[in-house]
C-alpha cells in the first residue's frame, strides 16, 4: 500500500474521527484539556505506527499536562481502537503537539488589528482633505 492511497487516506480519516471520540468523550484523565483536537493523523502504510497531530488551546502548561495524559492513555486508546476499528493491526500511537491553529488565530488577530489601523488612517486622511477644501 502507497504512503498516499486511497485505502490509506480512508483509513486516515477513520482513525482521526474515533480518535478524536475517544478524546473527547471517553478519556476521563483530568489532565486531558477539554478544548483538545485532532489535527491529523498518518497512519504508516503497514499500519504499525500513526502519528497524531493534536491542537490543544490553553497556556504551555496545559498543553505538557494535555501531552502527558494522552501519552499515558495511549495504550487504552489503542485498545478502544482495536476494538472500534476493524485493522489488520491496530497501530502504535504516537501523539505530536500542533500549534498551527493557535497560530492561525494570532495571525488572523494581527491582520484584522492592521486592517483596522488601515481603515481608521484612511478615515483621518478623508476627514483632513475635506477640512483643506
Amino acid at each position: 500500500m502507497r504512503k498516499n492511497s486511497i485505502k490509506n487516506t480512508r483509513i486516515n480519516g477513520e482513525v482521526k474521527k474515533e480518535l478524536s471520540n475517544l478524546i473527547s468523550r471517553e478519556i476521563k484523565d483530568p489532565r486531558i484539556h477539554p478544548m483538545t483536537s485532532v489535527i491529523d493523523v498518518y497512519v504508516a502504510p503497514d499500519l504499525k505506527t500513526a502519528k497524531v497531530y493534536i491542537s490543544v488551546m490553553g497556556d504551555e502548561e496545559s498543553k505538557k499536562e494535555t501531552y502527558q495524559g494522552l501519552k499515558s492513555a495511549a495504550s487504552f486508546i489503542r485498545g478502544q481502537l482495536a476494538k472500534n476499528l476493524n485493522l489488520r493491526n491496530t497501530p502504535e500511537l504516537t501523539f505530536i503537539i500542533d500549534d498551527s491553529i493557535e497560530y492561525g488565530v494570532k495571525m488572523s488577530k494581527l491582520i484584522d488589528e492592521v486592517n483596522s489601523q488601515s481603515a481608521n488612517h484612511d478615515i483621518e486622511d478623508n476627514a483632513e482633505e475635506n477640512v483643506t477644501e
